[in-house]
C-alpha cells in the first residue's frame, strides 16, 4: 500500500501541514510527487499537492485520494524545494507558495452539488430531484428550492458535496482527415450523386487546397457546408473525424521578421566575456549589468541567450509588466522565433495556460515574462535575466511576498547558471552588493551609436507662476513642443500619476472630500464626473457645495492626463495626441494598438503615465517633457528619492536614441532636490553616494534589513492592543542593535472600515527573527479565525503604506 503526504488547498495556519492519504490501487503508478490530486477533506473534496510518497503512516484510519488532477507532475523536484524555501523566507503558507508557481487556470474551482441520500422515500424530494441523484447548487437556487433542501441537509436526507473542477480547459478543434488517395478522390467526384451538392463541395475543396486534413472552420468558411454534411462523408468512409488539441496563441496573427545578431561594440564585448565564461563553466554568478539608457543591454541579453541555447539549455527573461511592450516581444520572437513563450497579465486565462504548457512540455526554450515567469517549469536552466532590476513591480505585494530577484538567485544557484540584473539606475541594494563584491559589476557607460545622452533642462515652476504663467506647460516646454510639431518630429509627455485630478477641495475652508470607509481622499474621474476611492471602490458624485461650510467654491486639484490633453487641444489645436493611461489601455490589445499608431507617425505627442517610461525605442522622438517630477518625492516612503531619480532617468532615456538629437525638459516645484538635480545630469554615482548617506543616517536598507508587521480589525482598540503585544514580544526576542518603530497608525489608517496599525523592525543580523515572526502568526491564527483579525508580515517591504 502506498501513502501520499498531501498539502491541501486550505490557506490557513492550522492546515499548513501535510495530511496522509491512501493511493488507490488503480492510481499507484499515476500519482507521483508534485502531482495535484483531489482529496476528501471534511465534508468536501478539495485540491492538494503530493509532497511525498511512503509505504507506511503513523495514522491508522486513512481516507483514499479521490483522483489525480494531472497525468504528469506540475511541480518538479526543484520547484518543490523552492516552495519550501519561499515558506521559510516570506513566512507564507506552503500551499500559497505552490499556487503562485502555477497559471491561474490550474487554481481549483470548487463546485457545490446537492446529493440525494439513496434510501429517501420523501415524495417532495423525489419531485425535486426527478430521476437524478444530484442537483447543482446553482439549479437549486434558480428553482428556489434551496431553503427547503437546506432543511433536508440537517435531517440527513440530502448531502452537500464539493467537487474540484479544473479551470484549465484545453482548446480542442474538430478536424476531418481525407481517407482517399488523390486518384481515388477524382474517381469518387466523377460519380458523385447530384443531390449531395454540399458533400461534393467539401471533397472538391480538399482537392483544391491540396491538404489531406482540414478543420471544420476551414471547411465551413471555404464551402459554406455544415458539420452534418462533413459527417455524412465520414459515414460513407471518405473522411475520418478527429478531435485535436491546439494552443491558443496570443501572437498567431502576427508575423515576426527574423533578426540576426548585431556586431557588438567594444564595451558590449567586454561585458559579454565574463558572462560567457560563467555559462561555459556551468558556474553560478550574479552579474549587475549597469548600462546607461540606450547602451545596448538587450543585445547582450540576446547573445548570452544564444550561447545558452547552443549549449542545449533554457533561459528566463523577466521584464517589468509595463515594459512588456510589443517591441520587447518582437526582439525576442524575432531572434528566437517559436522557441519563445511569453507570459504576462494581458493574456487570457486560456492563453496563459497554453504558454505554460508549452514550457512544461519542453516545446520552447526561452520564456519572456513579468514577475511570475520566474517560476517557469524549466528543468535545464542556463541563464536568468532580470531587466530593469530596480523596478518595484518585481516584489509581490500579497502572499507569498517574494521578490523575483531572490527567487532568480535561488534558481541560478540550483542550476549552476549565471543571473544577470540589468539597469541604467540599479536599486541601491544591488549596487551596494556589487560594490562589496557579492555581485559582479559590469558597466556600459556609452550609448550604442556613441551619441551623447539628451540635454536636460530643469524648469522651476514656482518662477513660472510668479511671472504669471498659469498653464500646465512652462514657456520653454511649450516653445519646444511647437518647434517639434513644425519639424514633424515626435514628443513624449510624461505625467507622474493617474486619474483626472487627485482630489476635490473647498477653496474657502480647505475641506478635502474623503472616503467614508478609508482615511484617504477620493480621486476625481472626469469622464464619469465621479469621485472614487482606489482602495475600497466606494463611488460618489461631486457635490456642488462644500459639505463643511456650504461654500460654492469647490474645485478639483491636481493634474491628470485628460486635463493635459484638453490643454494641448486649446494651446496646440494642430497637434495629434495619443493618450496612454489606465483608462485608454484597459482593453485587451489597446496598449499595442496605440504604440503601433505612434510608431507609424499618426501622432505628434505621446502623453502618458508610468507605462510610457520604459522600453520605448522610436527613432523620431526628440523631446521628452516631464510635467510633474515631484509627485513621488512626497510619499511617506524612504525610497521616494530613489524612485524619483530612477523614473526621471528612465523617461529621459526615451529621447534621441537614434540619429536625431534628443532634449528633455523636467518641470518641478523642488528643483533643488538632489534626486531631480542629479537625474538632470544622469549622474548615478553621485546620486548613489548622496542617497547612501541619507539611508545610513536613517538606518534603512541597504544598511539594515526591514520587516513590517501590519494588523487590521474593525475595532480600533483591538488593533492597538494586539500590535502592542506583538511589538513587546518581538522586542523581548531580538538583540539591542535592532530597532523597533511603533506601534503606530499606518500611513493610510483605515481601509474598508478596518483600522490599521503597524510596527517596523530594522535589523542587521537576527538569525531567529523568522522563527519568532512565525510564532506570532501561529499564536494569533486561532484568534484571527474567530475574530476577523488580520496580521500580515512583509519581510523586506517595498510598499510602506
Amino acid at each position: 500500500m502506498q501513502i501520499a503526504s498531501v498539502i491541501v488547498d486550505v490557506p490557513t495556519m492550522r492546515t499548513d501541514k501535510t495530511y496522509d492519504y491512501i493511493i488507490p490501487e488503480e492510481w499507484t503508478d499515476k500519482i507521483n510527487i508534485g502531482t495535484r490530486v483531489a482529496v476528501p477533506f471534511g465534508p468536501r473534496s478539495i485540491q492538494g499537492f503530493v509532497l511525498d510518497i511512503r509505504d507506511h503512516s503513523e495514522i491508522t484510519k486513512l481516507k483514499k485520494i479521490i483522483e489525480p488532477l494531472d497525468l504528469t507532475p506540475v511541480l518538479n523536484e526543484e520547484l518543490l524545494q523552492l516552495g519550501h524555501w519561499l515558506t521559510e523566507t516570506t513566512l507564507c503558507l506552503k500551499v500559497s507558495a505552490y499556487q503562485a508557481m502555477l497559471p491561474s487556470a490550474m487554481k481549483a474551482k470548487y463546485k457545490k452539488i446537492l446529493h440525494l441520500v439513496s434510501d429517501t422515500h420523501d415524495t417532495n424530494l423525489r419531485e425535486i430531484f426527478g430521476q437524478k441523484e444530484e442537483l447543482s447548487w446553482e439549479e437549486a437556487e434558480e428553482r428556489k428550492v434551496l431553503p427547503l433542501l437546506q432543511k433536508e441537509v440537517k435531517k440527513g436526507n440530502v448531502e452537500v458535496r464539493y467537487v474540484v473542477k479544473n479551470k484549465g480547459n484545453k482548446k480542442w478543434v474538430r478536424s476531418f482527415h481525407l481517407l482517399l488517395s488523390w486518384k481515388e478522390l477524382e474517381t469518387v467526384l466523377s460519380d458523385f450523386p447530384h443531390n449531395a451538392v454540399k458533400q461534393k463541395c467539401i471533397l472538391e475543396y480538399f482537392q483544391k487546397t491540396g491538404k489531406d486534413q482540414l478543420s471544420i472552420n476551414q471547411i465551413t468558411e471555404g464551402t459554406g457546408a455544415t458539420l452534418a454534411s462533413a459527417r455524412s462523408l465520414v459515414q460513407k468512409g471518405y473522411l475520418q473525424e478527429k478531435q485535436e488539441e491546439v494552443y491558443r496563441d496570443p501572437y498567431e496573427n502576427r508575423v515576426f521578421k527574423r533578426t540576426e545578431a548585431l556586431k557588438l561594440t567594444d564595451e558590449q564585448e567586454e561585458v559579454m566575456a565574463p558572462i560567457v565564461r560563467s555559462i561555459d563553466d556551468k558556474r553560478h554568478e550574479t552579474f549587475l549589468l549597469y548600462g546607461v539608457t540606450g547602451s545596448g543591454k538587450t543585445e547582450v541579453y540576446l547573445q548570452s541567450i544564444q550561447r545558452v541555447l547552443n549549449n542545449g539549455k533554457e533561459a528566463i527573461v523577466l521584464v517589468p509588466e509595463i515594459s512588456l511592450t510589443p517591441q520587447m516581444v518582437h526582439r525576442f520572437k524575432g531572434r528566437f522565433g517559436d522557441d519563445v513563450a511569453v507570459l504576462h497579465s494581458g493574456l487570457s486565462v486560456g492563453e496563459h495556460y497554453d504558454e505554460w504548457r508549452k514550457i512544461q512540455r519542453k516545446e520552447v526554450k526561452v520564456v519572456v515574462g513579468a514577475r511570475s515567469a520566474i517560476f517557469a517549469p524549466f528543468e535545464n536552466l542556463g541563464i536568468i535575466i532580470i531587466d530593469e532590476e530596480h523596478e518595484t513591480s518585481y516584489k509581490q505585494e500579497e502572499n507569498p511576498r517574494y521578490h523575483a530577484r531572490d527567487v532568480a538567485i535561488f534558481r541560478g544557484n540550483y542550476h549552476k547558471c549565471p543571473v544577470i540584473l540589468g539597469s541604467a539606475t540599479p536599486s541601491l541594494e544591488s549596487f551596494a552588493r556589487a560594490q562589496k563584491g557579492v555581485y559582479t559589476l559590469l558597466s556600459m557607460k556609452r550609448r550604442m551609436n556613441n551619441k551623447d545622452l539628451p540635454k536636460v533642462s530643469i524648469v522651476d515652476m514656482r518662477e513660472e507662476l510668479r511671472e504669471g504663467n498659469r498653464s500646465l506647460f512652462s514657456r520653454e516646454l511649450f516653445s519646444k513642443l511647437q518647434d517639434r510639431i513644425e519639424k514633424r518630429q515626435q514628443s513624449v509627455l510624461f505625467l507622474n500619476r493617474r486619474g483626472y485630478s487627485s482630489f476635490v477641495m473647498c477653496r474657502d475652508c480647505g475641506f478635502v472630500i474623503q472616503c467614508p470607509h478609508c482615511d484617504i481622499s477620493l480621486t476625481y474621474h472626469r469622464h464619469t464626473n465621479q469621485m472614487k476611492c482606489h482602495y475600497c471602490g466606494y463611488e460618489d458624485h461631486v457635490p456642488t457645495i462644500c459639505p463643511e461650510c456650504n461654500s460654492e467654491h469647490i474645485r478639483y486639484f491636481g493634474t491628470g492626463t485628460q486635463k493635459v490633453e484638453e490643454e494641448i487641444g486649446k494651446l496646440l489645436p494642430e497637434a495629434r495626441v495619443i493618450r496612454m493611461d489606465v483608462d485608454t489601455t484597459s482593453r485587451k490589445g489597446a496598449h499595442e494598438k496605440l504604440l503601433q499608431q505612434f510608431q507609424e507617425g499618426k501622432a505628434d505627442i505621446l502623453l502618458g503615465t508610468q507605462m510610457i517610461a520604459k522600453g520605448l525605442d522610436f527613432p523620431n522622438i526628440t523631446l521628452v517633457g516631464v510635467l510633474s517630477a515631484d509627485t513621488m518625492l512626497h510619499l511617506p516612503d524612504f525610497r521616494s528619492s530613489e524612485k524619483t531619480f530612477q523614473l526621471l532617468t528612465q523617461v529621459s532615456g526615451r529621447a534621441g536614441r537614434h540619429e536625431l538629437e534628443g532634449e528633455v525638459v523636467i518641470q518641478t516645484y523642488t528643483p533643488e532636490h538632489y534626486s531631480i538635480e542629479l537625474a538632470g545630469i544622469q549622474d548615478y554615482n553621485r546620486f548613489y553616494k548622496q542617497e547612501m548617506m541619507m539611508r545610513k543616517i536613517g538606518s534603512y536598507p541597504p544598511f539594515y534589513y526591514l520587516a513590517l508587521i501590519t494588523v487590521s480589525h474593525e475595532d480600533l482598540m483591538k488593533v492597538v492592543s494586539t500590535t502592542d503585544k506583538i511589538s513587546k514580544y518581538i522586542r523581548s526576542k531580538i538583540s539591542k542593535e535592532s530597532i523597533i518603530l511603533g506601534p503606530v497608525t499606518s500611513p493610510i489608517p483605515r481601509i474598508n472600515n478596518r483600522y490599521r496599525y503597524q510596527c517596523l523592525i530594522k535589523y542587521k543580523r537576527e538569525p531567529d527573527l523568522a522563527k519568532n515572526l512565525r510564532m506570532v502568526l501561529e499564536h494569533f491564527s486561532q484568534q484571527k479565525q474567530s475574530e476577523g483579525l488580520t496580521i500580515s508580515i512583509d519581510v523586506n517591504p517595498y510598499m510602506m503604506m
